[in-house]
């Protein structure tokens, strides 16, 4: 079900936003949409900054019946991808695992995240799987440290299958009614979102600007200690 447009009438805000749901949502039922969802979960684990979480959304929110498959499907490709993070990091780490890092703006962070990852082990992977913080970040650090190949993948499943199953659960028993709401209060939806999405990311800068406070001293002797192992 699309929002109706009256072609006639003069364009608006609301009406702008109508046009790019009804799109996202055709190419959102699209036959190809799966790769699509798969390849972007994929490439997000290892190198790309967009996450596939809205791409997910869309999917499940266009074919609420098929939600869970999709976020199976997610699921898969970010497991995947994660893994080839991981092999950049412990394979290819000077050359396209630092390249990759400032490309991200992430070059400061990697000491800490070899910090959290030699300390917490699969509850970091967990953590950064199922939150805000870059899991690509992690699965090159992850790599980098030499962590256990076994425990890096179940860590992945579990960190990744909990934000994005509960996501396919969500729009699979309330599907409908999610769907309605949006699309008889678009403009309300979309300023709750952007607003939710700034707020987001200042208090992530928050935390993790302290969090770096308290991780210096640990920071400099892990990654100190990783780098010895590593020649």
């Amino acid at each position: 079900m699309a929002i109706h447009i009256d072609p006639t009438a003069r364009p608006t805000a609301r009406s702008l936003l109508a046009h790019l749901y009804n799109w996202t949502i055709a190419k959102a039922s699209h036959r190809h949409a799966e790769w699509w969802l798969f390849a972007i979960a994929f490439v997000e684990s290892s190198f790309f900054p967009i996450p596939p979480h809205p791409v997910l959304g869309l999917m499940c929110l266009a074919q609420p019946k098929r939600a869970v498959r999709y976020a199976a499907i997610c699921t898969l490709g970010s497991v995947l991808g994660g893994l080839f993070g991981y092999a950049i990091g412990y394979f290819l780490y000077e050359s396209i695992g630092l390249w990759l890092l400032g490309a991200l703006h992430l070059t400061d962070k990697f000491p800490v995240a070899v910090c959290y990852l030699n300390q917490y082990d699969a509850e970091a992977i967990i953590i950064a799987g199922a939150t805000p913080i870059p899991f690509k970040l992690m699965t090159l650090t992850a790599g980098f440290t030499g962590m256990d190949l076994a425990t890096f993948v179940g860590a992945s499943i579990v960190g990744r299958g909990m934000i994005f199953m509960a996501v396919g659960v969500l729009f699979r028993i309330f599907g409908a009614p999610i769907k309605a709401f949006i699309e008889n209060y678009l403009g309300m939806v979309t300023t709750a979102f952007v607003a939710l999405l700034i707020g987001g990311f200042v208090v992530i800068g928050l935390l993790s600007g302290d969090s770096e406070k308290s991780a210096d001293a640990c920071s400099r002797a892990t990654w100190e200690s990783v780098a010895m192992d590593r020649k």
